[in-house]
């Protein structure tokens, strides 16, 4: 398996809907992955939780990558992600990542910070909503 990015785990956990939630979670994050976003930190079922919840609220979106870095197994890149909202409203987010790859090329940790650029008092807290 290829090293995964922000990019491919963010499509395949959001907008690929041929895929299932446990088939992305698996080609792109390791068994034991934990996540702090904003300061909070969740493990992968946590994780998954907040992805299942953001399944059924996101209709469509993109993420633009503006920087990537990779070093052995770290990982780090500046993102932001546009989403449209099945209620039509429109959200994006700027996020800031550094993270560890396991070896064979998937997440095992990734601590991030979003900076809400686009969106409501109420989506401020998409980066971890469950």
């Amino acid at each position: 398996m290829s090293r995964t990015g922000i990019d491919a785990a963010l499509n395949d956990l959001l907008f690929n809907r041929g895929i299932t939630l446990a088939e992305a979670a698996d080609r792109h994050f390791a068994p034991d992955y934990r996540q702090r976003t904003d300061g909070e930190w969740a493990d992968r079922a946590q994780f998954l939780d907040h992805i299942g919840h953001l399944r059924g609220i996101v209709a469509d979106g993109h993420v633009d990558v503006h920087e990537e870095l990779y070093d052995g197994t770290k990982y780090a890149d500046r993102h932001t992600c546009h989403i449209t909202k099945t209620d039509g409203s429109t959200v994006a987010m700027e996020v800031y990542v550094f993270a560890d790859l396991t070896a064979d090329g998937r997440f095992r940790r990734i601590e991030e910070t979003t900076l809400m650029l686009k969106g409501t008092d109420a989506d401020r807290d998409l980066g971890s909503a469950r």
